[in-house]
């Protein structure tokens, strides 16, 4: 696994499900653009309460950025071509919801 940082656009809406031994856990989709403008998908999933909170009340198409562990892989698409995707352990998680207001300064 690789320790990595991701910010994006949430995609879908994210889900509260339950493992076999009762604990909640949440899971979301973060669409992530790459340095060449190619889309990324990153298949989400967090077990701290705070951070599945915090996934939850994001809606589609707001932004993230997460901090968690990473590990890549691939999938193709209906045309058949390979594409590369990432799976994060979700640590931390900021998002504008959670960004402090600038004061009347504006800083």
């Amino acid at each position: 696994m690789i320790d990595g940082l991701v910010a994006g656009r949430i995609f879908g809406e994210s889900a509260q499900r339950v493992d076999k031994a009762g604990k909640a856990f949440t899971v979301a989709k973060v669409r992530a653009t790459t340095g060449d403008g190619e889309l990324l998908f990153v298949n989400v999933i967090a077990f701290e309460e705070r951070v599945c909170d915090a996934l939850r009340t994001l809606r589609d198409g707001d932004s993230v950025a997460l901090a968690g562990t990473l590990t890549p892989r691939v999938w193709t698409d209906k045309q058949g071509n390979v594409r590369p995707a990432l799976d994060m352990l979700a640590l931390r998680v900021l998002t504008v919801q959670e960004a402090p207001a600038p004061d009347a300064a504006g800083t």
